[in-house]
């Protein structure tokens, strides 16, 4: 069976762990190296960061100070809103890599979609791969029409979109488009924020099978074919968490799950995000 060595390929041809560590709110030192270092020696490769959570430099020393080697890891970062636009987008990402202390990224995404900075924004993104200091690019907070906007002018297309998904906002329309376009659907909060976890379906099928709601739901994401990055700055939390490969759910229990979908979001609608011009504050 599979387990967290398990990679999706993309459709550039480069290779990403199927499950990461989300590292969005861990922002001491300390508790990043030592999620970190839990990550990795139960298995983890993949480590997503973003401009926005303010702790990729800590992310690069926490790699320095394990000794890491770069060329076993995949690493995802993220643009910013206010780093959006072309020339912005290109020194933004200059300073990423400093921060991480890195040549490279293996994925950049863009973090919303902005209507001011839509097309140049992705045209630095072109260049920056075509430079290498970017192996793939994608994007973040997607809707459907972002993408086919997207698609009218790109020279490439998103190998990955980074979205929102968890029992409670499935997305099923989205990710069938993404199946159909040859994007990789990668699931932020795919707890939702802990909100599934009392579902008394998912409660009774962890019972069954002697797993927690969340490695039921996690497993619920692995059997739907969408890449996993559940955050967690507690090292007991991010080993259960790569524990989803061991069992399996019915295509009845799938289905149960897939129900509880009310079309709630943590967060805010990306078009909303897109027609605004910015995020925060929500």
């Amino acid at each position: 069976m599979s387990d967290l060595t398990t990679k999706v390929t993309f459709a550039d041809g480069h290779e990403m762990p199927l499950q990461g560590l989300g590292l969005y709110k861990v922002t001491s030192q300390a508790e990043l190296t030592g999620v970190v270092q839990s990550a990795w020696e139960s298995g983890y490769r993949l480590f997503d960061t973003a401009q926005m959570y303010k702790n990729e430099g800590m992310l690069g020393a926490a790699i320095k100070e394990l000794s890491l080697p770069r060329d076993e890891m995949f690493v995802t970062t993220k643009i910013a809103e206010a780093n959006q636009g072309y020339d912005a987008t290109l020194a933004s990402v200059e300073t990423s890599l400093r921060e991480l202390d890195m040549d490279y990224v293996d994925l950049l995404l863009v973090h919303w979609p902005l209507h001011q900075h839509f097309f140049e924004t992705w045209r630095a993104f072109e260049r920056l791969k075509d430079e290498g200091l970017v192996k793939s690019i994608g994007t973040s907070n997607y809707g459907m029409v972002h993408l086919q906007y997207l698609a009218t002018k790109a020279n490439e297309q998103p190998v990955v979109n980074q979205v929102e998904n968890h029992p409670h906002l499935t997305q099923d329309a989205l990710l069938q488009y993404h199946r159909d376009n040859q994007i990789v659907t990668q699931a932020w909060a795919p707890l939702g924020r802990g909100s599934v976890l009392a579902e008394p379906v998912i409660v009774e099928i962890a019972a069954k099978y002697q797993k927690s709601p969340a490695q039921v739901v996690l497993r619920w994401h692995v059997q739907r074919g969408t890449s996993i990055i559940p955050k967690s700055s507690r090292p007991e939390r991010v080993v259960e968490n790569g524990n989803v490969y061991d069992f399996a759910l019915t295509d009845e229990e799938m289905a149960m799950i897939t129900g509880l979908n009310k079309f709630e979001r943590i967060s805010q609608e990306p078009e909303q995000v897109y027609e605004r011009g910015a995020q925060y504050p929500h």
